[in-house]
């Protein structure tokens, strides 16, 4: 698994171009991109079947994050098999795995108690086979050539959780929720034919991650622990778990401003749509005109972006301001470009799928906990109002990660074989964006 050569395994500055031109990662984003889509439409699909056997608002919105919530309790348990297992076997059994539940959902009357568990299940296991890609991709691709990888995966998963959603909505009319989850049954098993026959046969990537040897469960809790232990790794994962949490509590009550404020019935769909695109644009441009050390230079001012204009809902605006204000928080969540080289280098080599398992989880999992923390805010104070409060919380996270140091050049890239607590000494005095 030896990074191949080229003009995007340098230590300067990458292009998309080059990114693209190697043929491992742009298998695994292709496939990931198609996958992002069979997401969208298998939740909002599922979403509108139970909906339409129960009746129950609250059901339907457990139905559309139950797939989110467990994936950071299957990364606490399991996620030290994405270290373990070869890669090739954990990414195909991973969509194959979707593939099955969506059929199952598709295909088989169940209780909806049971559907939900189902779906929880395979959520689980989410963060094994996600963390065994992002580690090939760390491999894969080095230096500035890694940081456009991820922009580039962000890129692709705001388009396709757009497309997702408005092919939800096309195939669901046409075709019937059931066939639509058949529909998105057979986008994952495409993406797992692709990866079995396409990618090669690969080794696991250490003796178990962090945690080291013994039981999955055990070496996957002690993994955990020892990610989280260190300073540098605790800190930069909590700097991508924060702001997008308290974002998606502000976003949890849009449907609700809109409606409160009497918006053009669809209005709301308008204004969910821009947070994607604000993020959209605003990878491409960090990711495409700024240098490694710019866009690092860049994070307290982008993640303080992701929180600031919706300070402005407590104005209470109309659709045309609330939509540039959405625009430009989405602009804003460019801030984690300038997180990627620092938080790869803080971690330990043979625990890199873990951690990347767990920062993906954990960011799932706070993003379902936001609007179910916000929700009862707007309660008492009003929608504009806690929408505000939550952007407020994100820009006093941008502060608290200025609090970090002060400034400083980018800290050459260390010896990556160190384990993490030595790994988080060696990075105590790195760029601001840590």
């Amino acid at each position: 698994m030896t990074p191949t050569a080229g003009p995007a395994q340098g230590k300067g500055r990458a292009t998309y171009r080059e990114v693209l031109a190697e043929p491992r990662f742009r298998l695994l984003f292709s496939t990931r991109t198609v996958a992002i889509t069979a997401d969208s439409l298998r939740i909002t699909t599922f979403s509108v079947l139970v909906f339409e056997a129960t009746g129950s608002a609250l059901l339907s919105a457990l139905a559309f994050g139950i797939g989110f919530l467990p994936q950071l309790f299957g990364s606490l348990l399991l996620g030290s098999l994405a270290d373990r297992l070869p890669p090739r076997a954990l990414i195909a059994g991973g969509y194959a795995l979707e593939c099955a539940a969506a059929l199952l959902l598709a295909l088989v009357r169940m209780p909806i108690a049971v559907s939900l568990g189902a779906v929880a299940l395979v959520a689980l296991a989410t963060p094994v086979f996600s963390g065994a890609s992002s580690r090939l991709v760390a491999q894969w691709l080095e230096g500035d050539a890694y940081v456009l990888g991820r922009s580039l995966n962000n890129i692709a998963a705001s388009g396709a959780q757009l497309f997702g959603l408005a092919l939800g909505g096309a195939v669901v009319a046409v075709l019937g929720p059931h066939r639509a989850l058949a529909v998105s049954a057979a986008l994952y098993l495409g993406c797992a034919l692709a990866i079995r026959i396409r990618l090669p046969r690969l080794q696991p990537g250490g003796s178990g991650g962090a945690g080291g040897e013994g039981g999955a469960v055990r070496a996957s809790l002690r993994g955990a622990g020892l990610l989280l232990r260190a300073r540098t790794v605790r800190r930069l994962m909590l700097a991508q778990w924060l702001p997008p949490a308290f974002v998606a509590g502000a976003e949890g009550l849009i449907v609700a401003y809109a409606g409160g404020h009497h918006f053009a019935p669809g209005r709301y769909a308008v204004l969910m749509g821009c947070l994607p695109v604000g993020m959209l644009v605003g990878d491409l441009l960090v990711g495409r005109l700024l240098r490694p050390p710019a866009r690092e230079r860049l994070v307290v001012p982008l993640t303080a972006l992701t929180g600031l204009p919706l300070i402005g809902f407590a104005a209470e605006p109309g659709a045309g301001v609330s939509s540039c204000l959405l625009l430009l928080c989405g602009f804003g969540f460019a801030y984690g470009l300038g997180l990627q080289r620092p938080f790869l280098d803080a971690l330990p080599q043979d625990g890199q799928g873990q951690a990347f398992g767990l920062l993906g989880s954990g960011s799932m999992t706070l993003q379902g906990v936001g609007p179910a923390c916000f929700g009862p805010v707007a309660a008492g104070i009003g929608t504009g109002g806690a929408i505000a409060l939550a952007g407020g919380a994100a820009a006093l996270a941008a502060g608290w990660i200025l609090t970090w140091h002060p400034p400083a050049p980018p800290a050459p890239v260390p010896n990556r074989s160190t384990g993490p607590e030595n790994s988080a000494e060696q990075h105590a005095c790195g760029s601001p964006a840590r």
